[in-house]
């Protein structure tokens, strides 16, 4: 059988895409299969591993959004993981949408969030071989200060840039504390778009998904 990975996260994985003249196809303002991150890294690691996209555009950590229901990943992780059991590596990439200012969650809340999160999936009995829990968490780009003169604007909030800033080293911090596997996307040159300023680039795609290329064979 192959190996499992499951890439858990919301539109930067689902692959929306606001700038028409980034992506094949504008009208549908979503990355071809020949554009994301996942079917880049599916293409690149080859017929051993099966990796699974499960990305939803708004998908939050653990906080249920009082505007749009269904955004939670926590109810969902238990039957996403075992839907795809074996699983040899779960990737997660979420905490942009925690940032929300409706959701009235601080940079610490959102790691608490995350925190949740990687100890439900931990819980569940959907690892194999050997049933050990093989979890990468990966920190999104923080976004850029555009963001808030975007279309964007209202539905972020005036702190959502700020918090997105303080993520990823709440992430870093977690990852060490828990044990698990942790990949800062920003610091890879990965950039968002100058449209909404919180959604990867073609080319960010491309770059994720070479980097994942070198680093899924040495953790699953």
């Amino acid at each position: 059988m192959k190996k499992h990975i499951v890439c858990l996260g919301d539109s930067n994985t689902h692959g929306y895409c606001p700038d028409p003249a980034d992506c094949a196809d504008g009208a549908l303002a979503r990355f071809s299969e020949e554009e994301r991150w996942p079917r880049l890294l599916q293409k690149a690691l080859g017929d051993d591993y099966l990796v699974i996209e499960e990305g939803l555009s708004g998908r939050t950590t653990v906080f249920e959004d009082p505007v749009e229901e269904g955004l939670s990943a926590l109810p969902y992780l238990r039957p996403c993981l075992k839907s795809h059991q074996p699983v040899s590596l779960l990737i997660i990439m979420l905490g942009t949408n925690d940032t929300k200012e409706r959701l009235g969650a601080n940079a610490y809340a959102i790691r608490q969030g995350m925190r949740r999160l990687i100890e439900k999936a931990r819980t569940v009995d959907c690892w194999g071989p050997d049933g050990t829990p093989n979890i990468l968490l990966m920190a999104p780009p923080a976004m850029g200060e555009g963001v808030l003169r975007s279309y964007a604007a209202e539905e972020m909030g005036t702190g959502a840039v700020e918090k997105s800033r303080q993520v990823p080293g709440q992430f870093r911090s977690l990852a060490e504390e828990l044990g698990v596997h942790f990949l800062d996307v920003g610091a890879l040159g990965c950039a968002f778009n100058e449209v909404d300023f919180m959604h990867l680039t073609r080319a960010s795609h491309a770059r994720l998904a070479e980097v994942l290329a070198e680093l899924v064979p040495e953790l699953a």
